[in-house]
């Protein structure tokens, strides 16, 4: 089994690399339009790391303070139903980690729901 691994067919794997794309790319296009997030491509792997530097300091509509990522990572959970991970576990704040590892009508959802929850920030 191990050496089929090696030396087995690998046309599947183009396309599950395009398909990761494919939705890496979504996630960052919609991403780019939520203020306050700014995102890079990541080079591989399949989290995005948006920084969300942009909503520190601002109020959630019911007047609480995001003052760092696992606020924000709160915020969209308890307001918006969506789980992102605080970068400050991975000693990377202030950023969010999302995964790509789902379909694209799923993330598409959750970023709409993240595109509304920093324009209900002030």
């Amino acid at each position: 089994m191990p050496l089929e691994a090696l030396s087995g067919r690998r046309a599947h794997i183009t396309e599950f690399a395009r398909a990761f794309m494919q939705r890496r790319d979504l996630v960052i296009r919609k991403l780019d339009q939520a203020k306050g997030l700014a995102c890079r491509v990541p080079g591989g792997a399949f989290y995005i790391f948006p920084s969300c530097a942009g909503v520190i300091g601002k109020r959630t509509p019911d007047g609480k303070m995001i003052e760092t990522d696992s606020d924000f990572a709160m915020y969209l959970l308890d307001a918006f139903a969506v789980t992102v991970v605080p970068g400050s576990g991975f000693m990377a704040s202030p950023y969010i980690r999302i995964s790509d590892a789902s379909s694209l009508q799923d993330l598409t959802r959750a970023c709409d729901r993240i595109i509304a929850a920093c324009a209900s920030l002030s």
